[in-house]
């Protein structure tokens, strides 16, 4: 094996390293966070939650990524550790699946359909075929698909490469005498798990394994503990998640540690236990793929059997060996925490933690309006501070959405997410600001108490109109928001003209009532608060909702917008103007 050989086996390795992020990477995109609902909902069955953990990690490609979702979910508070035991026990199961397609790089034969099942033969059809979809699809789902296809076929082509490269050190007897060193039952589990550390994929680390079997050096007696390593190799990446974590998602990564550490030990102890009495003589014939896989799988397969009945056992080990002190969490801080940065490689899924929690923000900017609101007919002081204390709330996920959105934009997202986070980050000040003229009208509530003055009863009764206006508002514009309803979407801004009429019509009468001497200037000022901060409340209103009708469009511009689509000439505008107009009268 000369140094060209190196440079080959080398590029191998980068390709199939890559075909496997890129296959990985369009499973998790062409999934859009479907994946990860399916296991935030349905785990409180353990067996369910096994089948679910191999389903899913099967489908992206990497245990790894799997446990660290479940890792986040945990430490988020969206899964006990209980229920992810069983993911995590699944996830090992799913891995196997890897190592099935690499070990189809080993079939042999002459026949038509043995060739076809070749992946020299199917993979560059596959290709062609991702590429096209890649390139000429302006459907998200197409180019995922496109993306699968071809990372798989990069995939083969790299494990071929590498076997091709590394063929030539058979005839190498220092190679040999390497791996023959491997044979030792721990130093061939410290090499496994150093490998797989270093790479963070099992699956990765099981495929170099598989390509160096074409040496025809690698007997099972080799193979047997290097896989074992790997296992727990493959443990690392979620002891580094839980770095920084919460005291249970901690506990998750250190549940899978044990999960692996206790199934190799057993698999060891009973393996080698009986080889020292029965003396395996398989152990000196020489492994191919297929073997790689049968034994990968086994091990996985068995170690869940056995320790599914023991999940508990394994949970207090977690606990009783993680039992560091948490201080409570406040109920804003347990949402805020649903936004966890190990969710980000899953943008799909950390997209929709981000609308529920700008959802969430809404709802609260839109109950402080509301009990800022009930202060006018009396005020309260213990009222007014939770007033304060939600705006305090909403101005915590205004920054950590906005922070965590910006990290979201940063990956490679399609067109659909990248709109949706678009329509977040632009109505975060929107929702904020809502919240800070809640703020204002209780100020003016609190003037009106303080000072000992309040309006006339006709003064009252118009307020409280426009207050029912500015209630109806909120409400549509929420409801459109949550649901992204375009239909409800576009009464919004029809009631916004009527609310723009209703705060023009009450201060023209303030004026009459002023010349008459039926109102004080002093309570003209406060009117005047009140009003601005109701119409600024409907405009924000407005800018929503016209970002949810243009959510399918590059431009956020909200003039453009309106100019472009004539929302404001059309008929059915209209309509809904007169239907506004009509119910909120003032008498």
């Amino acid at each position: 094996m000369d140094f060209f050989d190196i440079l080959t086996m080398i590029g191998g390795l980068a390709l199939f390293l890559y075909g496997m992020h890129m296959m990985g990477d369009g499973m998790e995109k062409l999934s859009g966070g479907k994946l990860e609902r399916v296991l935030e909902k349905l785990t409180n069955n353990r067996l369910m939650a096994v089948l679910l953990g191999a389903g899913v990690t099967a489908v992206i490609q990497s245990s790894s990524a799997t446990t660290v979702m479940v890792v986040g979910f945990v430490n988020s508070g969206i899964m006990k550790l209980n229920q992810a035991i069983g993911i995590i026990m699944g996830a090992n199961v799913g891995t196997t699946v890897t190592a099935w397609l690499l070990s189809l790089t080993a079939i042999d034969g002459s026949s038509f359909f043995m060739q076809l099942l070749k992946p020299s033969s199917f993979s560059p059809v596959l290709a062609l075929i991702g590429v096209v979809m890649m390139l000429f699809s302006n459907k998200d789902k197409k180019k995922n698909i496109g993306s699968i296809l071809v990372g798989f076929a990069i995939l083969m082509f790299g494990m071929q490469t590498m076997s091709d490269a590394v063929k030539p050190l058979a005839q190498v007897p220092e190679f040999t005498s390497i791996l023959t060193k491997f044979s030792n039952p721990i130093l061939g589990l410290l090499i496994g798990a150093l490998v797989t550390a270093i790479i963070q994929s099992s699956s990765a680390s099981v495929g170099i394994l598989q390509a160096l079997c074409v040496t025809g050096a690698i007997n099972f007696g080799n193979a047997f503990p290097i896989i074992m390593g790997q296992n727990i190799g493959t443990c690392i990446t979620a002891i580094i998640s839980g770095i920084g974590a919460g005291r249970d998602a901690k506990r998750a990564a250190a549940v899978h540690l044990y999960f692996n550490i206790i199934g190799t030990a057993i698999f060891m102890i009973a393996f080698y236990g009986l080889n020292a009495v029965m003396h395996f003589t398989f152990l000196e014939n020489t492994i191919d793929a297929a073997g790689i896989a049968t034994i990968h799988t086994t091990f996985n397969i068995a170690t869940t059997v056995i320790l599914l009945p023991f999940g508990n056992v394994l949970e207090k080990l977690a606990v009783n060996t993680i039992r560091d002190k948490q201080v409570p969490l406040t109920e804003t801080q347990k949402d805020l925490q649903l936004l966890d940065d190990r969710f980000l490689d899953s943008p799909g899924y950390a997209i929709m933690q981000c609308k529920n929690a700008t959802t969430k923000m809404f709802e609260m900017a839109k109950t402080a309006v509301y009990k800022s609101m009930e202060l006018l007919d009396g005020f309260d002081e213990e009222k007014a501070e939770e007033i304060v204390k939600i705006e305090d709330e909403v101005d915590q996920f205004e920054d950590r959405l906005s922070t965590y959105l910006v990290k979201i934009s940063g990956k490679n997202l399609s067109l659909e997410e990248g709109h949706t986070v678009s329509i977040l980050l632009h109505s975060l000040n929107d929702f904020e600001r809502i919240s800070d003229h809640a703020v204002n009208i209780l100020e003016a509530a609190k003037e009106l108490s303080d000072k000992g003055i309040f309006f006339s009863e006709s003064g009252a009764n118009e307020l409280r109109v426009y207050g029912e206006a500015v209630k109806e508002i909120l409400d549509i514009t929420s409801d459109s928001f949550e649901n992204m309803d375009k239909d409800v979407a576009v009464t919004v801004e029809p009631l916004e003209d009527v609310i723009d009429d209703l705060n023009m019509e009450i201060k023209e009468r303030h004026i009459k009532r002023l010349t008459i001497g039926k109102c004080t200037t002093e309570l003209g000022f406060i009117l005047s608060d009140l009003t601005t901060n109701y119409e600024r409340i409907a405009d924000h209103c407005s800018d929503i909702a016209i970002y949810v009708l243009q959510a399918d469009e590059e431009e956020m511009d909200i003039h453009n917008f309106l100019v472009r689509h004539g929302i404001e000439g059309n008929e059915e505008f209209h309509n809904n103007y007169i239907r506004y107009k009509q119910k909120y009268v003032l008498d």
